[in-house]
């Protein structure tokens, strides 16, 4: 009989303890060593202090801005540095009222709630929301028909942080009971760096600079990208043998192998750019066509790929379609004299 290899259990629970205390790690604390977001640090920390000095709940927070740029972790902050406890749940997990009421009504005074992707409750959880976030009370419908009831329910004050990435879906009458809305903005490429080195540290792994700013450039202003990459990279130094210190040429060559080019585009961002530039001369081109054209969801390019091509200038979009400017050409390696007098005419 053939010898039969059984997994370590109790090795993979160490391996799984280990990747979430990295994770931790990696992860900001408190609004000082937290990266970038000057402004935001700023009226928070005033926000956070007020509350402390005159012994109540912070106000409602709203944390806007595009995946990746530590909104999650900011509400762990709002939590740890008012001294309380941090609820966590997500706007596709509440899909009911009763869902929202069950979550409202068994926090404890003064504590935190956060609701990651808030824009995508239920409409009907979203209108008992606005009277817990101003009345801490919700009203529970009992019975149906001419003999429902309304029973009020009154709620321990909490502090409500909500995430979005697409703000304007949100209702007003929900937006306006925020106390305070924040909005994150992409990274700079020194901020990139220090959240690199930071995590290198925390990692140990060593990064000289042109390493840091090698893994900074193809992190599309993103930490959560960053981050990522910056793994990617010490498990190629682990298993080319490199030791703990990584020169430009391994973390190239390891980013390389991830498909993410010099300034972050990755297989399905040049595979949108080479359809609209070689399959459609430049464009337009309408989204479901692109879409069926790399075999890729409509909504995946839309809120994925398409906004860091807009941002960084190679790809516009017009009222016939998407179309690609002459600085995806020259990055594509494409003659683009046809690109930029067919772009002027657009």
């Amino acid at each position: 009989m053939d010898d039969v290899t059984v997994p370590n259990v109790v090795d993979a629970q160490v391996a799984d303890d280990s990747e979430l205390a990295i994770e931790g790690a990696l992860r900001p604390s408190s609004l000082g060593e937290f990266i970038g977001q000057h402004k935001v640090r700023g009226q928070l920390q005033l926000l956070l202090d007020a509350a402390r000095m005159q012994q109540r709940p912070a106000d409602h927070i709203l944390l806007a801005g595009p995946p990746g740029l530590g909104k999650t972790t900011l509400a762990m902050i709002v939590a740890h540095e008012s001294g309380r406890t941090l609820r966590l749940s997500s706007g596709p997990a509440i899909q009911h009222a009763g869902d929202l009421a069950a979550l409202l009504s068994s926090l404890v005074p003064g504590e935190v709630l956060f609701i990651d992707e808030i824009h995508r409750m239920a409409r009907s959880a979203e209108e008992m929301l606005y009277l817990a976030m101003e009345d801490f009370r919700i009203d529970i419908m009992v019975g149906k028909g001419a003999g429902a009831t309304s029973i009020p329910l009154d709620l321990a004050p909490f502090t409500l942080v909500g995430a979005t990435t697409r703000s304007g879906l949100l209702p007003n009458p929900l937006r306006d009971r925020f106390g305070f809305t924040a909005h994150l903005e992409f990274y700079d490429a020194e901020e990139l760096e220090a959240v690199v080195a930071r995590s290198a540290d925390r990692l140990e792994v060593f990064l000289p600079p042109a390493a840091r700013a090698e893994i900074a450039r193809r992190s599309r202003g993103t930490p959560r990208i960053a981050n990522r990459l910056l793994r990617r990279v010490r498990d190629y130094l682990v298993v080319h043998g490199r030791g703990e210190e990584a020169a430009v040429a391994d973390v190239s060559a390891a980013l390389d192998l991830y498909d993410v080019d010099a300034i972050g585009l990755d297989r399905l961002d040049r595979a949108v750019l080479e359809a609209v530039v070689r399959r459609f001369r430049g464009g337009p081109v309408g989204l479901n066509t692109l879409a069926v054209t790399v075999g890729e969801e409509a909504e995946t390019i839309e809120s994925v790929v398409e906004p860091y091509l807009v941002r960084i200038g190679f790809m516009g979009r017009t009222p016939r379609g998407r179309i690609a400017t002459p600085e995806a050409y020259t990055h594509l390696g494409v003659p683009h004299a046809e690109a930029a007098l067919r772009f002027d005419d657009l």
